[in-house]
């Protein structure tokens, strides 16, 4: 499923932005204009979707990053479908961007943005920036998991008024030490960052029920290429039995070795 990076805080009408947690977040900060520049070159290639937030958060553009200019020292976008929403953007002073990239998720900031042309198309250009950040977690190998017929994780959480709920969402990835839901917009108001999910069930193939307690580490909001909305929900796992753990490792080695089958048989 090919994503954007429309990122924000599910619980709130406002945008969270990991590059403004300095104190959570400072090992994943890059400095260095090489790496910043490897980064972006990364953005350009993969021809990610970016979304722009201006106006305190309360406005958004989807762009993407065309080129880096000869002298490394600008970032050159496209402009967005919305000519009032452009030109909000250029008369803002302070603009956030957000993507993801291989299920990285960079985001950096600038000052102001100028009109420009490339390759005769109009277009928004800026500095590159000095900070960036590029928010990968590899401690532990994630496999994505099918988008058709997805793993389906069951839970129970309480609405506002106390009353408690059954929901299913699906997975995107799972690994030993956590794992990504598919969570709906309506879903996701139930579930807030540092919450605790009991009793949560997950059927891998071949193999038991998996019970286990999930903690809510990060939620944001994607758009999907094709238009659909989803909150990506990242969970860690909270004192995985071990038997559940050897479960997870199975079935990633498994469908690691059938993939690798696959595309051995087509070479």
């Amino acid at each position: 499923m090919a994503e954007t990076d429309v990122q924000t805080d599910a619980n709130s009408s406002q945008p969270r932005f990991e590059l403004e947690q300095a104190a959570d977040y400072s090992q994943y900060l890059l400095h260095s204009k090489s790496e910043i520049l490897a980064v972006l070159r990364a953005v350009s290639h993969k021809n990610a979707m970016i979304t722009v937030y201006f106006d305190q958060g309360k406005s958004f553009l989807l762009t993407s990053l065309i080129a880096l200019t000869p002298d490394n020292r600008g970032v050159v976008f496209d402009i967005g479908s919305d000519e009032e929403m452009n030109l909000r953007a250029l008369r803002a002073d302070k603009l956030m961007f957000t993507t993801l990239v291989d299920r990285v998720k960079v985001q950096f900031s600038l000052g102001r943005l100028a009109q420009a042309e490339h390759d005769g198309r109009p277009a928004f250009i800026g500095r590159v920036p000095d900070t960036l950040l590029r928010l990968q977690r590899r401690e532990h190998y994630r496999l994505e998991t099918p988008v058709i017929n997805p793993l389906m994780l069951s839970t129970t959480v309480k609405r506002p008024d106390g009353v408690a709920v059954s929901i299913d969402m699906p997975l995107l990835d799972i690994s030993g030490g956590g794992l990504a839901l598919m969570a709906s917009a309506e879903q996701a108001l139930l579930l807030d960052r540092g919450a605790t999910l009991d009793d949560c069930t997950l059927t891998l193939p071949d193999e038991p029920v998996l019970v286990t307690m999930l903690v809510v580490r990060s939620l944001f909001d994607v758009t999907t290429r094709g238009g659909a909305h989803y909150v990506h929900t990242g969970c860690h796992y909270v004192k995985l039995a071990p038997a559940a753990a050897l479960m997870i490792q199975r079935y990633i080695i498994r469908i690691e070795r059938e993939r690798k089958a696959r595309e051995n048989g087509l070479k």
